[in-house]
C-alpha cells in the first residue's frame, strides 16, 4: 500500500526538480539577455529605422543602349561627288560649327565655277548690250522693242549670276575645284565613313559623318512582350553602365514606343538623361531598372537591416539601450534598399539599421 505513495512522492519531487530547472534556466537566459547594454558611443554610431506599411514595390531589369538624341544630331553629305583629298577630324573628335571636316577635289565643282564665270561675263556682256541699243534708240536706230529685249537679256544675266552666287554661298564654294564639308553644328563626331582618296558619289543613302550634341543623351531600353504592362511613360528609372558600375544616373520613362522589333520581339522604352559630363556615350550598354508597385501592402524596413543566419532571417527591435531584442521575421521581398516582410514585426517598432550585425553577435554568441 505505501509503494504507490512514494512513486508519487518521487513523481512530484521530479516535477518540482524539473520546474525549477526550467525556472533557472530561463532566469540565467533572461540574466543572458540583459547583459547587453548599449554604450553610449554605440547608440550614437548606429542607425534606425521605423517600421512601415507601404504598397510593396518590384523591381524589373531591362537592357538597351545609350544614343545621340535625334534632336540633336546631324548628319553631313557630300553636295557633290569626288576624290577625297583631305580629312580633318577623327570618330570622337569634336568640333565646333562650321569648322571643315574634308576637303573634296571634284569636277561638279569646277563646272560650278565655270558656270559662274560665264554668268559673270553674260552680265558684262548683257550691260553693254543694253547700253548700245540705248544710244541707238536715242539716235532714232533702234526701235523700243530692241531696247526693251536688251532690258530683259540683262535681268536673265543678273538672275543667273544671282542664282550661281546662291550655289556657292550654299555649298562654301571657292575658286577652284575643291568642295569642302563644314561641321553644320557644334559637337562630338560620332560617325565616321570617309577614307583619304575615297571616290565619294552624290545619291549615297548615308552621310560621311555624323555629329552629335551628347549634353542630353537617350537610353533605348528592350522591354518584353511579357513586361509591357509593366511599364508606363512618367516612371522612375535607375540606369547603370558597366564603365561606372558604382554610378546610378536617375531618369524617368518618357516615352513607351507602341512597335514590337519582330527580330526581338521587344518594344522600346525611351528615358532622356542629362549628360553634362559626357561620361555616357553613344552605343555603351546599360542596364535600366524600374520600380513598381504591388496591389498589396507589406510592412517595410531598410534591406540593410535585416540579418541572415542559420537560414533564417532576424531583425534587431530597438525598445532601449538594454532592451534590445532579436526577432525572426517572414521576408516577403527583398529589394537592394528596402524589404518587405510579411510577419514578425509591426507597424511604427524601431529596427537597428547600422551596428544591427555587431548588436546581433553580441546578443546571441
Amino acid at each position: 500500500m505505501k509503494t504507490p505513495q512514494y512513486i508519487f512522492l518521487i513523481a512530484m519531487a521530479s516535477l518540482f526538480v524539473l520546474t525549477g530547472c526550467e525556472k533557472k534556466k530561463e532566469a540565467v537566459e533572461e540574466d543572458i539577455a540583459k547583459k547587453f547594454v548599449m554604450t553610449d558611443t554605440m547608440y550614437n554610431e548606429s542607425t534606425f529605422a521605423t517600421a512601415k506599411t507601404e504598397l510593396a514595390q518590384n523591381e524589373l531589369r531591362l537592357f538597351g543602349k545609350v544614343t545621340a538624341d535625334n534632336n540633336s544630331i546631324a548628319q553631313v553629305y557630300p553636295a557633290v561627288g569626288g576624290n577625297v583629298i583631305k580629312i580633318n577630324v577623327e570618330l570622337g573628335d569634336f568640333v565646333k560649327q562650321g569648322q571643315l571636316l574634308a576637303s573634296i577635289r571634284s569636277s561638279e565643282v569646277a563646272g560650278f565655277q565655270s558656270q559662274t564665270s560665264d554668268a559673270d561675263a553674260n552680265v558684262s556682256i548683257a550691260e553693254r548690250n543694253l547700253q548700245s541699243v540705248k544710244d541707238m534708240y536715242e539716235g532714232k536706230l533702234a526701235s523700243e522693242k530692241e531696247l526693251v529685249m536688251a532690258q530683259k537679256e540683262l535681268q536673265k544675266a543678273k538672275a543667273e549670276k544671282a542664282r550661281m552666287g546662291e550655289i556657292n554661298n550654299i555649298y562654301k564654294l571657292k575658286s577652284g575645284s575643291v568642295y569642302n564639308m563644314y561641321a553644320p553644328i557644334s559637337g562630338y563626331v560620332v560617325s565616321k565613313d570617309i577614307s583619304p582618296n575615297e571616290l565619294l558619289s552624290t545619291n549615297r543613302e548615308d552621310g560621311v559623318f555624323a555629329i552629335a550634341k551628347l549634353d542630353d543623351v537617350w537610353v533605348l531600353a528592350n522591354v518584353n512582350e511579357s513586361d509591357l504592362s509593366k511599364v508606363k511613360q512618367g516612371q522612375e528609372a535607375t540606369i547603370q553602365t558597366i564603365a561606372y558600375p558604382d554610378k546610378n544616373i536617375a531618369g524617368k520613362i518618357d516615352k513607351v514606343f507602341n512597335v514590337i522589333d519582330p527580330n526581338t520581339r521587344a518594344a522600346k522604352a525611351l528615358i532622356k538623361v542629362h549628360n553634362h559630363d559626357i561620361a555616357l556615350k553613344p552605343e555603351m550598354n546599360a542596364t535600366v531598372t524600374i520600380n513598381y508597385a504591388d496591389a498589396d501592402k507589406y510592412i517595410a524596413i531598410p534591406s540593410e537591416a535585416v540579418v541572415f543566419d542559420k537560414n533564417k532571417n532576424f531583425v534587431m527591435v530597438f525598445k532601449s539601450k538594454d532592451n534590445i531584442e532579436t526577432r525572426e521575421v517572414q521576408v516577403y521581398r527583398a529589394l537592394d534598399k528596402t524589404t518587405y516582410l510579411s510577419a514578425g514585426l509591426k507597424e511604427g517598432e524601431k529596427v537597428i539599421v547600422k551596428s544591427n550585425l555587431l548588436i546581433y553577435d553580441a546578443i546571441n554568441d
